[in-house]
C-alpha cells in the first residue's frame, strides 16, 4: 500500500481533481473528524491515475499545500488546472505550489448559490445561470454571467454577489479546450470514486487510528487506480490533450 501511494508519479499531469471526505477516528481517548484527501490526475496521454491521498485534521491552507508539494515531491508536473469544491485554501495553495488555475466546482457551487434563492426562484435562478455556461467563449460565458447576475440584483442581492465573487473560480474551465470542458467544470469524474469510500467506511464507523484510514481508503484506490489502468478508451483524447 504503501508503495502505491509513495510511488513516482511520471509525466505531465495537465488536469487534477481533489476532494476530501470526512471520516471519524479516535486520537488521545477522544473522536475527532478528520479530512481524507484524495487526488486524480490525467496525463498527457489522456489516462486517469489516483495521484495520492493524505490525512488531514482540517483544511486550512497549510495542510493543502503540504498535499500539494509531497505530490511535487514524488514528481507531479505540467499542471494546468486543479477542479475542487470551495475547500478554505486550497486556491491559494495550487497558486503558491503548482502555479496553476483552480476551477471552483460547478455542481457545488450551484446548491450553494440556490439555497439563497428560495423555493419558488430555485428553477428559474438555475435556468439563468445555466445560460451562461451555454456560451461558447470565456468572454462569452463571462458578459451573460454578469449580465445573470445585474438581473438578479435587485431581487436577490445576496445571490447576485455571491455570483460576482465566484465568477472568475466558476468559469475558469472555459478557457481550457471545448471538447475537454464537460469532464473539467466539477469533481464529478472522481464523485464516484467518494461514494464508494463513504460507501465502505461507514461499516466501520469509528477508525481506530489514522493508519486504519490509509489502510482501507489505500486499497480502494489501488483498486480504483487498477480498474482505470485496464480500461481501453481513454478518458480524454491525445489529440485534444495537445492543444
Amino acid at each position: 500500500m504503501k508503495a502505491f501511494l509513495d510511488r513516482p508519479i511520471e509525466g505531465e499531469w495537465p488536469y487534477v481533481w481533489v476532494d476530501a471526505t470526512y471520516l471519524k477516528v479516535r486520537r488521545g481517548g477522544r473522536i475527532v473528524s478528520v479530512a481524507v484527501i484524495i487526488a486524480v490526475g490525467v496525463n498527457s496521454d489522456g489516462r486517469r491515475e489516483v495521484l495520492g491521498m493524505e490525512v488531514g485534521t482540517s483544511e486550512a491552507e497549510p495542510i493543502w499545500t503540504e498535499f500539494l508539494r509531497r505530490l511535487t515531491r514524488r514528481g507531479l508536473r505540467g499542471v494546468n488546472l486543479v477542479v475542487s469544491d470551495a475547500h478554505e485554501g486550497l486556491k491559494a495553495a495550487v497558486t503558491k505550489v503548482l502555479n496553476a488555475t483552480w476551477q471552483r466546482c460547478r455542481v457545488h457551487f450551484m446548491r450553494n448559490v440556490l439555497a439563497h434563492a428560495g423555493k419558488s426562484g430555485r428553477r428559474v435562478v438555475s435556468a439563468f445561470i445555466a445560460t451562461a455556461f451555454a456560451q461558447e467563449t470565456p468572454e462569452a460565458a463571462s458578459a451573460q454571467w454578469r449580465s445573470v447576475a445585474d438581473q438578479i440584483r435587485p431581487k436577490v442581492p445576496k445571490l447576485a454577489t455571491i455570483m460576482d465573487d465566484a465568477e472568475e473560480d466558476v468559469l475558469a474551465y472555459m478557457t481550457f479546450p471545448k471538447e475537454h470542458r464537460a469532464k473539467l467544470h466539477s469533481t464529478n469524474p472522481i464523485e464516484r470514486l467518494n461514494g464508494e469510500i463513504k460507501r465502505r467506511t461507514e461499516v466501520v464507523g469509528i477508525f481506530p487510528n489514522d493508519e486504519a484510514i490509509v489502510r482501507l481508503v489505500g486499497a480502494l484506490l489501488l483498486e480504483q487506480n487498477d480498474e482505470w489502468a485496464v480500461q481501453r478508451a481513454r478518458y480524454l483524447t491525445l489529440e485534444t490533450m495537445a492543444k
